[in-house]
């Protein structure tokens, strides 16, 4: 058996090497990874504001019902959440949305024309399943209040082809489906809401044997069978378009066909269809979305670097009716995408330090002086007697200093 001192100091051991650590999904970013990080997140900023999109802060943590299962993007079991004096339940935000229609219907609540917002918000989502993922991750985005017009539709895609380019992105990819067309192939089936949840997984995981193997055993009408198998095929260029429209005659799925043929329209005269593609096989985890839905990839990274679509109804359950649209860009994982394209992300990291000995001081604060008048970020440092000079030297070097200067 151990002494109970050599107990008690293996303990403070492991206890210090634990504190030393951040929990399983969140992570330190430092160093030149957050310069380039925050010159990214401005980079995106100036896009959104060249559009007219004004900056919004919400908090971090809302009242539980904020993000119902109605008005949420998460499952209840996968929010992080607390309790304040009073016990009511809080939960620290997983989506910025519903909090940015919460901020609209209290400040906006009798404006009718549209409202342009854009945020920059931490999410939190504690979800088990994630692994390897980061469950606090940075997110940046727009929302467009009180327009349910095609055009709207058309402003956030370019906002979304804009911002990845000036992210420094070449090649990716928006792409486009339609909530209305997969709900108007549904009701001609007539399918318990069970059954529709089950198919709509399916779909989503593009498990299309399954989705057959469901509808056979539902004894599902030919024509649903048929344009259900066929879904796969409904991903490509504006031609996907024009075969989804013989693959239903219902006027729900029909008409948001026709919407996505004005879309793509308004999108040539912005220049943007080359980022564009059309996946009517395409189901979110987003209950609040009702028509348009997008997510944007490109190479390097498995999971959409942006999502987005249109929410006609849920800023009426915060008790102003007004159709709206937005995305969100996962920051963390663009800024991921880039560093595996070996896109470099103009974070002006480079810096100057002056090493001085006492005797120098004020030699040293003059020069720095002079270089930081002149936009030169410039570190000062007073040297220890028990450091050598190569010490300062190797570890500035390696941390981006492109200079360092030694007075003595």
């Amino acid at each position: 058996m151990l002494p109970l001192y050599y107990a008690k100091a293996k303990e403070g051991f492991y206890m210090s090497k634990i504190l030393i650590h951040t929990p399983e999904g969140v992570r330190d970013i430092y160093g030149k990874e957050c310069a380039s990080k925050l010159a990214l997140e401005k980079k995106l900023n100036e896009v959104f504001s060249l559009y007219g999109y004004q900056n919004i802060q919400t908090p971090t943590f809302e009242f539980f019902d904020i993000f119902n299962k109605e008005k949420g993007s998460v499952a209840s079991k996968d929010l992080y959440k607390f309790f304040d004096r009073e016990g009511n339940t809080l939960v620290l935000r997983p989506d910025a949305t519903p909090s940015i229609c919460r901020s609209v219907a209290k400040y906006f609540m009798d404006d009718i024309v549209p409202v342009k917002l854009c945020y920059n918000a931490n999410t939190f989502i504690n979800n088990s399943e994630l692994q390897g993922k980061l469950k606090e991750s940075t997110n940046m985005g727009c929302e467009l209040i009180g327009d349910d017009s095609i055009d709207a539709d058309a402003e956030i895609i370019s906002v979304v082809v804009d911002s990845l380019k000036k992210s420094g992105l070449k090649e990716f990819l928006v792409e486009i489906g339609e909530v209305n067309f997969f709900k108007g192939l549904l009701e001609e089936c007539g399918f318990s809401e069970e059954v529709e949840d089950e198919l709509k997984e399916l779909v989503q995981n593009k498990n299309f044997y399954g989705v057959e193997e469901l509808l056979d055993s539902l004894n599902a009408p030919e024509n649903v069978m048929y344009a259900f198998k066929r879904l796969p095929e409904l991903f490509g260029q504006k031609e996907v378009l024009d075969l989804a429209k013989t693959l239903t005659k219902n006027e729900k799925a029909l008409m948001a066909i026709d919407r996505l043929e004005k879309l793509y329209n308004i999108l040539d005269m912005y220049g943007a269809t080359k980022y564009i593609s059309f996946d009517l096989g395409m189901v979110s985890n987003f209950n609040y979305y009702t028509r348009m839905i997008f997510k944007a990839y490109t190479y390097g990274i498995g999971d959409a670097v942006v999502t987005g679509g249109r929410y006609d109804k849920l800023l009426s359950q915060f008790g102003k009716d007004a159709a709206s649209i937005g995305f969100g860009i996962h920051v963390d994982r663009l800024l991921l995408a880039l560093y595996g394209q070996k896109v470099d992300v103009d974070c002006d990291y480079a810096y100057e330090v002056i090493v001085f000995e006492e005797q120098k001081r004020k030699e040293a604060m003059k020069l720095a002086k002079e270089l930081r008048k002149k936009g030169t970020k410039t570190e000062l440092i007073l040297k220890s007697e028990n450091i050598d000079i190569n010490e300062y030297v190797n570890f500035k070097k390696e941390n981006g200093a492109t200079k360092v200067t030694y007075l003595k």
